[in-house]
């Protein structure tokens, strides 16, 4: 073949470009990817891939989920006397929840609850389609999973903060939770949680709490239209309240009444009866510290707060169970007593006032104080705030202080509470007038505090006259100066002459001169036995012995039985002029002597438990040695001495039905200079209670000893209370006498009195003495020395 012939090249062309193949590509690329994604989102959420997401539940949160849940308080015989919460919830057992409560949720929250795994996807669809206007497609688990761990308000990552994936983020958490917690729970178990842990309004949360709340029943005694109200609020609590909302939360109720006969709970015509019936309530919220009005509650808290933060608890939602030492049977006769007492005095004491024409708050000279209301309402925080906000306007001041409107106050008439049109100055005034009481009760052998009344009505008046109220405490500050003495050489058969005397002291480097009054402002002369000195409260002898044994030695002995507040080593400490304590101190105090010498500090908490009732701490009684037990016990018999001796303090209390099967009581008065305070201290052989009783200012008091004496403020309460301890058949407090001594009594005690008491009972002699009795008794005048070696 020529190559003329050969065939021509064909010229090559550029390939065309395959668009369809390349999108094809992208399209299937992208699938992976997204399936890839899909795959991998959930992991990516539960891991915080790159915090990202924000934390997801972790497994121990999943098996030990931390609700917020009320700490209660019981009292020693198992009383449970108030709560302390944030949210208030009480979990209670599957078993104690109503099935027509449990069945009512499902027909109207989770129709398939026993069906899904945690997700329902016919549901999640169905709100998907019709835009969440079919509902939300939420399961019960779901909800429980946002309640638990706070699904939507906890950690939110770096994307949690764009409003639609935070949103698709949320969700997802709630979805992965609530298929952990169908793995790890029952069905029965999740619904348990649920009930326990969603919120019904009015500070209702869990359904023990919410049951109480809105119908004061049990979830166990639930009824269905109850059962229904309570299951129609979860939706919205608020808008669907039945106290705020009536007509919305009816239309709710009669709604799930509905769900619940579509579902076969109840039958058509129950149905249809129930949703005619009206919304009955018996609502009561309970506050954030919840319970009978108390004054100890507030002691109870700072210690267990203070408790609680020392080692890593919360006291307000960790559902602790604290355990007191309070009898509640006793709270309340002490309760009662104080109340009776008061309510008389108050009455007596108004009538005093009005009689003399003026208001109780006077000068020594018993002149009223001018401008005393003026003063006194400079001091509360009432008038600071409206300083504050009237600040350079003294008219408007003046006005906002004198501007009348009602206002409920407190009284002795009716229930307690009377509504009066008063201004800011009037209110203060109308308070000023009312007399005031402390109260407290221990145990001696163990330092349990078994009643505690803070004052007259802790709803009007929170200051606690138990633990926060110092005052002088008179004569009943005088047994620590005859404790001083016996523990250091004297015995209650020494004498001292009742005379007029002075004694001579230097203050601040200057040579000072007191000459201490008695009562009476008389003197007999006569040569007293301590024992009969103590026992009438006769001042110039205990002034003298607190010279001999020194004041500064007084001071002492008081901190070592149990005084912590501060004295001042002065010649009148002995008639309690010596600083300011309170009930609670002086009661320790005085159980020493019943407890042989030891010292307890009071304690009113016994244990405290986690919610699971396991103790994570006891509180064991703490006791020193503080006397010798020889000493204590010649103090015990110093104390019966107001009942034994001739013109003893005590002996008010022949008036009550005290004096059987040998009963012995022991105590000491005490009432300051101008009556201001009135005291009663009371020891018997199990129990120490100390009462006070006075005006919230010392210038508030009566005018003279017939009203104002602690025999007659204070020890009638002591009298009234041991009267209803000693008939309560269901409490261990027996009368008799005090035991013996745990040890031989080395000192003389068995005096001859100048005569006989005039309601005196026969006493056993005391057989630890009859050996040396006679050379006791022959020996009675014996001197005493005029100073001793401390």
């Amino acid at each position: 073949m020529s190559a003329s012939e050969q065939p021509k090249p064909t010229p090559t062309t550029a390939p065309k470009r395959r668009w369809p193949n390349l999108v094809s590509r992208a399209v299937w690329g992208l699938f992976v990817v997204s399936v890839g994604v899909f795959l991998l989102y959930p992991i990516l959420v539960k891991s915080n891939f790159l915090f990202l997401f924000g934390k997801s539940p972790s497994l121990e949160e999943m098996e030990s989920p931390k609700v917020e849940q009320a700490s209660e308080l019981y009292t020693a015989d198992g009383v449970l006397i108030g709560k302390y919460f944030r949210e208030n919830r009480s979990p209670v057992p599957f078993n104690q929840i109503s099935p027509l409560l449990v069945k009512a949720l499902i027909a109207t929250e989770d129709i398939r609850f026993y069906e899904h795994s945690g997700i329902d996807l016919t549901a999640l669809a169905r709100a998907v389609a019709g835009g969440g206007r079919n509902g939300g497609g939420s399961t019960i688990t779901q909800q429980l999973a946002k309640n638990l761990y706070k699904t939507r308000r906890g950690e939110r990552g770096l994307l949690g903060h764009i409003p639609l994936v935070s949103t698709l983020i949320s969700k997802t958490k709630e979805w992965l939770t609530a298929v952990e917690l169908e793995k790890r729970y029952t069905k029965e178990e999740i619904l348990r949680m649920y009930l326990n842990t969603v919120e019904y309004g009015s500070q209702a949360f869990g359904i023990k709490v919410a049951a109480k709340t809105f119908f004061n029943t049990s979830p166990d005694s639930l009824k269905p239209e109850q059962a229904a109200m309570l299951v129609g609020m979860l939706n919205n609590p608020t808008a669907f309240n039945p106290r705020f909302h009536p007509e919305t939360a009816l239309k709710r109720r009669n709604l799930v009444l509905e769900r619940m006969g579509q579902a076969g709970v109840l039958t058509a015509k129950a149905t249809d009866s129930l949703q005619q019936q009206p919304i009955v309530l018996q609502y009561r919220v309970e506050k954030h510290i919840d319970g009978p009005d108390t004054y100890f509650r507030g002691a109870v808290s700072q210690f267990v707060n203070k408790w609680c933060e020392a080692n890593g608890y919360d006291m307000y939602r960790d559902g602790l169970k604290i355990y007191t030492t309070i009898d509640s049977r006793m709270q309340a006769h002490a309760e009662d007593a104080v109340q009776d007492r008061m309510k008389k005095l108050q009455q007596q004491f108004d009538r005093f006032w009005k009689n003399r024409g003026g208001n109780p708050w006077v000068d020594d000279e018993g002149k009223e104080i001018p401008g005393f209301i003026e003063t006194q309402i400079k001091r509360t925080e009432l008038y600071k705030e409206l300083a504050a906000r009237y600040k350079g306007q003294p008219a408007r001041l003046d006005s906002a202080l004198h501007a009348k409107r009602p206002m409920k106050v407190f009284t002795w008439k009716g229930d307690g509470d009377t509504t009066l049109v008063l201004s800011p100055l009037d209110s203060l005034a109308y308070y000023k007038h009312f007399l005031h009481a402390g109260m407290m009760t221990m145990d001696p052998f163990t330092g349990h505090v078994k009643a505690w009344v803070g004052g007259i009505n802790y709803r009007f008046f929170k200051y606690d006259h138990v633990k926060q109220g110092r005052r002088q405490a008179g004569s009943t500050f005088k047994p620590f100066v005859y404790l001083t003495a016996l523990d250091n050489g004297y015995t209650p058969c020494d004498r001292i002459r009742d005379q007029r005397v002075t004694i001579k002291y230097v203050e601040n480097g200057k040579d000072m001169e007191w000459q201490p009054d008695n009562v009476t402002r008389e003197y007999t002369g006569s040569n007293m036995t301590l024992r009969h000195a103590m026992a009438r409260s006769v001042n110039s002898v205990t002034a003298q012995l607190t010279e001999k044994v020194g004041w500064e030695n007084v001071a002492k002995y008081a901190h070592k039985v149990g005084i912590k507040s501060p004295l001042l080593p002065v010649p009148s400490i002995g008639l309690g002029s010596g600083g300011d304590v309170n009930v609670y101190e002086m009661v320790d105090a005085y159980s020493t002597f019943v407890n042989n010498g030891f010292q307890s500090e009071p304690q009113f908490i016994t244990r405290i438990e986690d919610r699971n009732g396991n103790v994570i701490h006891q509180f064991d009684p703490k006791q020193k040695r503080a006397i010798p037990s020889e000493t204590a016990w010649l103090m015990l018999y110093m104390l019966r001495g107001g009942m034994d001796e001739p013109g003893g303090t005590s002996q008010a209390l022949w008036e009550y039905d005290l004096w059987k099967k040998d009963n012995q009581i022991g105590g000491k008065t005490g009432t300051t200079s101008n009556y201001s305070d009135g005291w009663y201290m009371g020891v018997t052989k199990d129990l120490v209670t100390g009462v006070w009783v006075g005006g919230e200012d010392r210038s508030i008091h009566f005018y003279g000893s017939q009203q104002g004496e602690g025999g007659r403020m204070a020890l009638p309460i002591f009298g009234t209370y041991m009267e209803k301890l000693y008939k309560d058949e269901e409490l261990d407090i027996t009368m008799g006498p005090f035991p013996k001594p745990a040890s031989k009594i080395t000192k003389k005690y068995i005096c001859v009195t100048e005569s006989e008491p005039r309601r005196r009972r026969a006493e056993p002699v005391d057989t630890i003495a009859t050996d040396n009795l006679l050379e006791q008794l022959n020996t009675e005048g014996a001197a005493v020395p005029d100073s001793i070696k401390l």
